[in-house]
């Protein structure tokens, strides 16, 4: 007569596939896992959206991409990184390459950017330009960042100097 009480008891098949055998501790796993998304989505990786054509052929227009935000806790950015660097407010970011650091001295000369007087090796630049800029040096807390697609003027293409502080993290994909 026990075991007729207890399989009444037990819960159904779709019970147990939606909910578990323990509704509270189900309910406790989900709550967990809600946290854990929020945080990584807020703090670790944060999904942008790539508009204009800045950075083609490298990332197309209109893609989605992730932003590692604790890329730059242990070791600062790099040569080459791309990163999301904060625009304006808290949302509107632009996601340029690094191409010198800290310290450097960086100019344009026939399309081509010289560090230090030393011409950049820039395999990801598809299209050749032809911009002119003088030599600038970059302060301790700068890097010069600038877009793959070089086939626009100098002026109308966005790049210049970041500060660290503006630099979100690298992107991902």
């Amino acid at each position: 007569m026990s075991t007729n009480v207890e399989e009444s008891r037990k819960p159904g098949l779709i019970q147990r596939v939606l909910i578990g055998r323990n509704p509270l501790r189900t309910l406790l796993r989900v709550v967990i896992w809600i946290v854990i998304i929020v945080v990584i989505r807020t703090y670790v990786l944060l999904p942008i959206r790539v508009e204009g054509v800045s950075m083609l052929p490298t990332y197309k227009e209109d893609g989605i991409n992730f932003v590692n935000c604790l890329a730059y806790v242990a070791k600062p950015p790099q040569r080459g990184d791309v990163v999301a660097i904060r625009y304006a407010g808290r949302s509107v970011m632009l996601c340029k390459r690094i191409v010198a650091l800290p310290g450097e001295q960086i100019a344009f000369h026939k399309g081509h950017i010289e560090i230090n007087g030393e011409t950049l090796d820039e395999p990801y630049v598809k299209k050749p330009c032809n911009w002119e800029h003088a030599p600038e040096r970059l302060g301790p807390n700068e890097y010069y960042v600038v877009g793959d697609n070089r086939s626009m003027d100098f002026d109308q293409h966005m790049q210049g100097i970041a500060d660290r502080s503006k630099i979100v993290g690298r992107i991902l994909l």
